[in-house]
């Protein structure tokens, strides 16, 4: 893929990114040269090189209608605190008005694929990743998926949105969760919430970073391993383990409230999904990625074992 340089912008986003390079102060005098950065499913995304230095920087746009539901503000404030962990890459305050990220481009890592979390190492550096996060202080933003799925269910309803066939059902099962959640008390922490495996940075150390904290929030501890677990698709016993190696062992209690909050996931994401396919302009098919989520969900909640789960919260 060829670099362009300012000037060279054909397609909305492009324009949009070179405006901001012109504002932002980190960039003036420099001799700038862009590509995009594929992966992502919200916003345009770029790479930015200096050639005075040749150093590399990650500039995220915007993306249409992501208004909805990021509060970059939030965003921002989650990126700074994992920074300064060292959990998560620098962040520029250039642009921050605009709601445009520029972080550090970590060219000494590489993006993970769900092949990557088939072996244990990365697995374990990933809750290792999740520990430090998890101990940042307090976010901003306080935003449980209880409340990203009422928002998400109302934005549907605004704009016409589609909705399963099912869907009374499954807001059902989601009041049932969300009773026993609630009855049994949560546990707030500073939450990752997107755990896309590009998400996550490897190093050649094998230590990962974590990287794209717009949805970060205050949330249940286990949710975050929650839809991290099902994004994975692990099994029974390498949830085990990694529960283990994060609370040091692992009751029958938390187990039911990761499984709980990994059916609340999908239910979340699917209906981002749905918001999305009435918002977004990019070329990605939201609706197979909210039913592929449903059907996951849905295994979840069909099983016999869900009542179980849900009395042991």
């Amino acid at each position: 893929m060829t670099d362009k340089t300012p000037g060279q912008a054909a397609s909305e986003a492009e324009h949009t990114l070179e405006a901001a390079l012109a504002r932002a102060a980190l960039f003036q005098g420099k001799t700038l040269s862009y590509r995009p950065v594929a992966g992502g499913i919200s916003n345009p995304n770029f790479r930015v090189t200096t050639a005075e230095d040749g150093k590399h920087y990650f500039v995220k746009i915007p993306g249409a209608g992501t208004e909805m539901f990021i509060d970059r503000a939030a965003a921002f404030d989650a990126s700074r605190k994992a920074a300064a962990q060292g959990v998560g890459p620098r962040v520029y305050d250039d642009l921050y008005e605009d709601g445009i990220e520029i972080n550090d481009f970590m060219s000494d890592r590489r993006s993970c694929t769900n092949t990557d979390f088939g072996q244990p190492g990365p697995r374990l550096a990933a809750i290792e990743a999740y520990r430090a996060f998890h101990a940042v202080a307090p976010l901003s933003l306080t935003k449980t998926v209880f409340d990203m799925i009422e928002e998400h269910d109302r934005q549907i309803t605004e704009l016409g949105g589609w909705r399963p066939p099912d869907y009374p059902w499954l807001m059902d099962q989601y009041r049932m969760a969300r009773r026993a959640l609630e009855a049994s008390g949560l546990d707030l922490v500073p939450c990752f919430n997107d755990p896309m495996a590009g998400n996550f940075m490897i190093g050649s150390d094998g230590s990962i970073m974590l990287i794209d904290y717009e949805y970060a929030s205050m949330n249940d501890r286990c949710y975050d391993f929650g839809i991290w677990f099902g994004e994975m698709f692990f099994s029974r016993e390498i949830e085990m383990e990694l529960l283990e190696a994060y609370f040091g062992s692992v009751s029958e209690q938390t187990y039911a409230r990761v499984i709980v909050h990994k059916a609340l996931a999908d239910i979340k994401w699917a209906f981002w999904s749905y918001v999305q396919q009435r918002v977004s302009q990019l070329d990605f098919d939201f609706f197979k990625y909210g039913a592929w989520k449903l059907l996951r969900g849905r295994a979840i909640m069909h099983d016999p074992r869900w009542v179980e789960h849900l009395s042991r919260v």
